[in-house]
């Protein structure tokens, strides 16, 4: 297996406080920030798509508003958030300007990501701003996030995000090389891990507490995403951030740990909607829209026939053929009412019967699952 981030195709960064800010002065690290976006252009000139999860609005924030060091209350955050939110986007928006690329920015809390509804709203976004040739940059909503309902640290969203977008690889950029035997500040013996096949009960007990005084995230916290990450099919690495170019450094040096994920992106959410969701309803299909799943299409209303089943969109239901028999499943765009109205129809004429845009696809090939396209779980890819 080769680790190389040059050679994935969707990649997600993660920025924590302490690199993009100086504690020392609240403002943002100009020069280390330059260097880590000329990494970004580089992976886009290499054909890569790359998404940003940037922490340090509350750490601009806190500068700005004259708040005190230490921990702050709920209500100090969320106003430093507020305010710093505004001069991140701005610095990122700046800096990959410079480089001819657009920024967008992106505020997810947890429900984005844990609610279907929201988490298909949100991929849908996110996928659509790479395909326009943006960069997403996204952060919790602090100015909105209760403790009760936010992630806490931006190494699990992080995962959570490189899971919704299918991303080949997540970065975690960090205050020291990669996951050691040991906290190596604590012990001189330590040595580091340059692969981590699978995330056992001995990889957790590496993994030290909390970092830096701005950092919110730990070794454990950056394991835990990749638990996340790897068996959605994303592979991990964590990496230092205490350099220029970061990225390019971790094909330069190879000082990092990579995490190998369970199969690919793609595979491992066919293997989801297969086998992990109950599913709410069923489609019946004509023949020629079976043929066309099994060419690797998508399902079109007009190939659909009868649809049995109360659901939302985003519900999981089983596909049948005519003789009642289940070619596979998948999450569907509409929800049930508005699939019975448009079922039989020409996508092109969702608009006049439901009133507005939807979906051309009733279940999207990327959202589809067939029993004769399963892949076996518990295979692993290489990284990339």
């Amino acid at each position: 297996m080769s680790e190389k981030v040059a050679e994935c195709r969707r990649v997600v960064v993660k920025i924590g406080s302490s690199l993009v800010v100086d504690s020392a002065t609240g403002s943002v690290k100009a020069s280390w920030l330059s260097s880590l976006v000329d990494d970004i252009a580089d992976l886009r000139a290499g054909g890569a798509d790359v998404i940003v999860v940037s922490s340090g609005a509350i750490a601009l924030g806190r500068g700005v508003l004259g708040l005190p060091g230490g921990a702050l209350k709920l209500e100090e955050s969320q106003a430093a958030a507020a305010v710093g939110q505004i001069a991140l986007a701005r610095a990122w928006s700046e800096f990959l300007g410079l480089r001819g690329l657009t920024a967008a920015q992106v505020l997810l809390t947890l429900g984005d990501t844990e609610e279907r509804r929201r988490y298909l709203n949100a991929r849908s976004t996110i996928q659509t701003l790479i395909g326009k040739g943006a960069v997403p940059v996204i952060n919790e909503n602090d100015t909105v996030a209760t403790s009760e309902i936010r992630y806490g640290d931006n190494d699990r969203l992080a995962a959570r995000v490189a899971t919704m977008a299918s991303a080949d690889l997540l970065i975690l950029l960090s205050d020291v090389d990669g996951l050691y035997t040991a906290p190596p500040a604590l012990d001189p013996e330590a040595t580091l891990i340059p692969v981590v096949e699978a995330i056992t009960p001995e990889i957790e007990a590496m993994a030290g507490a909390a970092g830096s005084e701005l950092s919110r995230g730990g070794m454990r916290t950056k394991v835990e995403a990749g638990r996340i990450a790897t068996e959605a099919g994303t592979a991990m690495v964590i990496a230092s951030g205490r350099r220029e170019h970061p990225i390019g450094a971790i094909d330069a040096t190879g000082k990092a740990t990579w995490f190998r994920a369970l199969d690919n992106p793609a595979a491992a959410r066919k293997t989801w909607i297969a086998g992990r969701l109950e599913t709410r309803g069923a489609l019946t299909i004509d023949d020629g829209a079976a043929r066309a799943l099994m060419s690797g299409k998508s399902l079109l209303p007009a190939g659909v026939v009868a649809v049995e089943g109360l659901f939302d969109r985003g519900d999981a239901v089983r596909i049948l053929d005519r003789s009642g028999r289940e070619l596979g499943r998948g999450l569907i765009a509409y929800d049930s009412g508005d699939a019975v109205r448009i079922a039989g129809k020409n996508s092109r004429a969702i608009e006049g019967i439901l009133g507005y845009r939807g979906r051309t696809a009733m279940v999207h090939r990327d959202d589809l699952a067939l029993q004769a396209g399963a892949r076996p779980v518990g295979r692993r890819s290489s990284v990339c």
